[in-house]
Parts: C-alpha cells; sequence; structure tokens
C-alpha cells in the first residue's frame, strides 16, 4: 500500500488483496478438508424450507444457504459459499467507512486487516449466523457515517438513515445481536451533546429496523417464543454469581480472536480513551466497540460466553486500531499483524492435516478441526444400515447427531424422529419431530449412546436388536461411534419396563 496512492488505485490494491484471500478461501474449500458441522447442517435443512423464523435462529443464515445451493447446486463447498464472499463484501465496507473517516490508506489497511483477522478466516470456512450479521453491522456503520456529514440535503438525510434502518433490520434478521449495535448508537447519540440532533432520525431508523424484523417477531408468537427462549437459556444467567474462570477464559479468547497486537492497542486507547477524546471519529468508534466487548466480558463472568459472540465489537475496533497506529506512524505494527493472523490461520488449518502426514497426528484436545471430520463416512455408513433395516423410518435421541446423518446420508432423512419422553423443546426437531407418545410402529434408531445408556428407549418397544455399529475414527484417540438398532412395536413412552432381545 504505497504512501502517495491515489483514492482509486488504493481500492484497486485493497480489493485485489482482498479477492486475492477469498478466492485462495473458496480454493481450499473445495478442496473439502473437513465436513460440515451440525450446526451447519442444521441450517442447511432449514434452508430446504425457507421461513421468517426457526428454532434457534433468524432466518437469514438459512437464506444465503437457500440462495448459494440454488444457484451452484447441493455441496458442502456450495452450502459454505456465502461464507468467504460475504466476508469480501464486508471487508471492502469495512474500507468504506476507513477511507470515509481518515483516509484511502486507514480504510485500505483496515479492509485487509480485518479480511484476516483469526476470526474472520475462522469463520469464513463455515457458515454461521455472524456472517450476515457482521455484513450488515458494517453497512449500518457505514450509513451512520455518512447521515453524520455536514452538508447533506433532506433527501440525502432521509436516504441514509433509510440505509442505517434497513441494515439493522436485516442485521436483526441474522442474529440478535444486531440490537447491541442499536444501544451502541444510541449510547453514542445521548452521550455527546451535539450529536443529539440526530437522535430523532436514529429513532426513526430504529423503527424501520423493526418493522423489516417484525415478521420474524410474528413467527415468535406463533411458536411459542422458540428463538428467544433459545437465546436466554444460552445466555444462561442465573442470579448473580462470578465465574472468575469463565471470564478469563473468554478475555484470553479475544487474543486469539482479534489478534495479540491489536486487542493490546484497543486496551490501551480505551485506557487512554482521553488522548482520543477531542476525535469524534475515534469516539464514535469506541463507541460502536465497547458495548458489544462489555455486555460479553460481563456475560462470561457471570455466566459463559462464547468467543465469537463479541465478534461485532471488532468491525468499528479495527479501523479504530488501524487509524490509531497509522497516525502515529506505527504502521508496521498493524502489517506485522496481518502478517501473523495470516500465519496463524495457516498453521490452525494447515498444520493439523501436515503433523499427520508426518506420522504426527494431533490429539483430539488440541485438534480445533476434530469436531468437522466423520461425519461424511458416517452418513454413509448409516445410509447402509438403514438399507439392512428394509428402510424403516428412523429414529434419533440427539440433535448434532441427526443433523449430521439427515444431510450425510442419502436419500436425505428429512422425517427423521426425535426420542422424546420428557415432550420437552429444546431444539428445532423436539419442536416438529417429537416421536408421539402413540402405541404402534418400528424404528431404526441409531444412536451415539454406549450399551449401558439405550434401556430406557429400548424398553418401551415389544423387542429390539441390534444391526450394526459404525466407528469412524475423527483424530487420535478420538472417534465417531453410532450403532444401528431395530426397535420394534413401541408401546409409548409411558414407564420403561425390559424388553426382549
Amino acid at each position: 500500500m504505497p504512501s502517495g496512492s491515489g483514492a482509486s488505485e488504493t481500492f484497486r490494491i485493497t480489493l485485489m488483496i482482498v479477492m486475492a484471500v477469498t478466492v485462495i478461501r473458496i480454493a481450499w474449500l473445495a478442496g473439502k478438508p473437513f465436513d460440515l458441522y451440525p450446526d451447519e447442517a442444521q441450517y442447511w435443512i432449514w434452508a430446504q424450507h425457507p421461513a421468517w423464523g426457526y428454532y434457534s435462529k433468524p432466518p437469514m443464515v438459512a437464506w444465503m444457504i437457500w440462495l448459494t445451493t440454488t444457484l451452484f447446486g447441493e455441496g458442502d463447498v456450495q452450502a459454505r459459499l456465502g461464507s468467504p464472499v460475504t466476508y469480501l463484501v464486508t471487508s471492502m465496507v469495512v474500507y468504506a467507512i476507513g477511507s470515509r473517516l481518515f483516509s484511502g490508506r486507514v480504510g485500505g489497511w483496515s479492509a485487509i486487516a480485518f479480511a484476516t483477522l483469526p476470526a474472520v478466516s475462522i469463520s469464513s470456512a463455515i457458515i454461521s449466523t455472524d456472517v450476515p450479521l457482521l455484513l450488515f453491522w458494517a453497512l449500518a456503520l457505514y450509513g451512520f457515517v455518512r447521515v453524520r456529514e455536514d452538508g447533506l440535503s433532506t433527501r440525502q438525510t432521509v436516504f441514509w438513515w433509510s440505509f442505517v434502518g434497513v441494515a439493522a433490520g436485516l442485521g436483526l434478521l441474522s442474529k440478535y445481536a444486531m440490537g447491541f449495535w442499536l444501544l451502541s448508537g444510541l449510547i453514542f447519540l445521548l452521550g455527546i451533546k451535539d450529536e443529539r440532533r440526530h437522535i430523532k432520525g436514529f429513532l426513526a431508523a430504529t423503527v424501520l429496523a423493526l418493522a423489516i424484523y417484525a415478521p420474524n417477531l410474528a413467527w415468535n408468537i406463533a411458536h411459542g417464543m422458540a428463538s428467544y427462549k433459545h437465546t436466554g437459556a444460552n445466555a444462561n444467567l442465573h442470579g448473580f454469581a462470578i465465574h472468575p474462570t469463565e471470564f478469563l477464559t473468554f478475555l484470553g479468547s479475544q487474543f486469539g480472536v482479534f489478534g495479540p497486537i491489536f486487542l493490546a492497542a484497543l486496551a490501551y486507547i480505551v485506557w487512554r480513551w482521553r488522548t482520543v477524546a477531542t476525535d469524534r471519529r475515534m469516539l464514535m468508534l469506541i463507541g460502536f466497540s465497547l458495548p458489544t466487548l462489555a455486555i460479553m466480558l460481563v456475560e462470561s463472568a457471570l455466566s459463559r460466553a462464547e468467543p465469537n459472540w463479541s465478534a461485532p465489537t471488532y468491525v468499528s475496533a479495527t479501523i479504530l486500531v488501524v487509524a490509531w497506529l497509522e497516525l502515529r506512524g506505527r504502521d508496521l505494527l498493524v502489517q506485522g499483524s496481518v502478517v501473523l493472523h495470516l500465519t496463524l490461520a495457516v498453521v490452525a488449518f494447515g498444520g493439523p492435516q501436515a503433523l499427520k502426514a508426518w506420522g504426527h497426528p494431533l490429539p483430539a484436545k488440541f485438534d480445533p478441526l476434530s469436531r468437522l471430520r466423520g461425519w461424511q463416512i458416517l452418513g454413509q455408513a448409516a445410509s447402509t444400515l438403514r438399507l439392512q433395516a428394509a428402510a424403516l423410518p428412523l429414529l434419533g435421541d440427539d440433535r448434532e447427531t441427526m443433523c449430521g446423518l439427515i444431510y450425510y446420508m442419502t436419500p436425505h432423512p428429512f422425517d427423521m424422529k426425535i426420542w422424546n419422553p420428557g415432550h420437552t423443546v429444546n431444539n428445532g426437531f423436539e419442536m416438529t419431530q417429537s416421536l408421539p407418545d402413540k402405541p404402534g410402529g418400528s424404528y431404526l434408531w441409531l444412536t451415539a449412546r454406549p450399551l449401558d445408556a439405550q434401556a430406557d428407549v429400548t424398553s418401551r418397544f415389544a423387542s429390539h436388536v441390534q444391526v450394526g455399529h459404525i466407528t469412524v475414527p475423527i483424530a487420535k484417540g478420538k472417534s465417531r461411534q453410532l450403532t444401528g438398532i431395530i426397535l420394534k412395536d413401541f408401546k409409548g413412552y409411558g414407564e420403561p419396563t425390559p424388553s426382549k432381545r
């Protein structure tokens, strides 16, 4: 990124670099380095029936998979294709924000830094709700930057507030964490006296966002507030007990999410925030960084928080850190961070395979990709078991296993039932595909349970017989297990009684 580059040249260089990273990611995915994780398979299952909502998430991720698989056909790469492509677009929106606030050079390095963040490298390899969330978060932030510029006509102001509202609404349809964006914007506007003139427009944009989001609210009302209950259960807040280990674990994970140099720089900027207090641009970026991160830190202390829950923080934080370092002549730290992040990505994604090829496979607990292996082989073997069982209807007892089987078995057993004696609704299958408490019917039960944990199911059938057992090695010292059991003549859930073999 030459210091004297013009705007068009900076844009061209930035786009070429981010596109190159994206092409490499897509090519790597095309090599099928690992299978779809059950959560991804679940989103694919949802995508077969586009709707305004699903048990645990808003609909955007399923819509993305529906689009890419409709355009390019079925397959793991097609299901995940929206992820690297969307991050390309998000990175260029980051470029636009950085360029608008500071300079093309800051925008360029911000885009490159964002595209290569450790969290983005990992997220680009899978399809998740964070992918569309970060795009719409960045778009809403860009609109927020534009609408606050001086000299806008009434028409332009209405356009940019509408832009903000649409982006925020689509963000809410992606992940409920988009609500943190609205909270951040409101805190920023209320906290600075001469920004309060924008509150009326911001509230109008919020109303538009909620109107766009309303169909998902209607879906939840019609389905017992399923998504909200799941989100609340994930938060797992019970009282005000402090969990220092969870807090430190989450805090430490952020060095891996944002990178050690960038996170240290962010912490220093926040600690010395008065040094940037006169720079409204810096304050705005801090305002869209800290609330989400602070909420997640509190959440981790009171209960737990997954590392990626703070991801929206780093859209604005990337621009903030890059601009702060660039303006102080510390551009080598920016460039060094990019190199470090790329190196970490190569090691994380290529290291386990390289060690395995050299005859030194990683133990499962040190292999971050082990959870994504073995599902396709498991599904193929389960398809063979189903043929041996005279194509009986399938019964499962675990959401993750069922997602992997439904995706990888051929033909896809979309009507697979789930064992649910408690009549609970803890996942989407229990909401729509619970085995009804109605005597009669025989099934092929596909379960990962060991033999000594099967009696509560087998006892509710007149007879049962094991027809196969599948073992799929996935990492050193770890394998994926599945047992096929034919269950005949369901008695109803009732009270467990012994069954005969």
